[in-house]
């Protein structure tokens, strides 16, 4: 396996894991109790407001639309004919 071929793999899964991890994380009972231990009281609202939790949430969905992505792109060159093929 070519080092291109193996990081180009290890890019899609990192994509899709931080992508998942992302939409799921802000909306758990573990962000809600990592956020109460925030000693700033704005910060600690800002963490918990959904307006931000929407935008990490958003953040995790842009993961996943480039990850997709790629491996859209990656399968593509591994068919027979390559880029060319529609």
């Amino acid at each position: 396996m070519r080092y291109a071929t193996l990081a180009r793999f290890l890019f899609i899964l990192y994509c899709v894991e931080a992508g998942l991890f992302l939409i799921l994380a802000p909306w758990g009972a573990n962000w809600d109790r990592a956020c109460i231990q925030i000693p700033i009281v704005w910060l600690r609202s800002l963490a918990l407001h959904p307006m931000a939790r929407g935008a990490v949430t958003g953040f995790g969905c842009v993961h996943l639309v480039w990850g997709t992505h790629d491996l859209e792109s990656w399968l593509s060159r591994l068919r027979p004919g390559g880029a060319a093929s529609p």
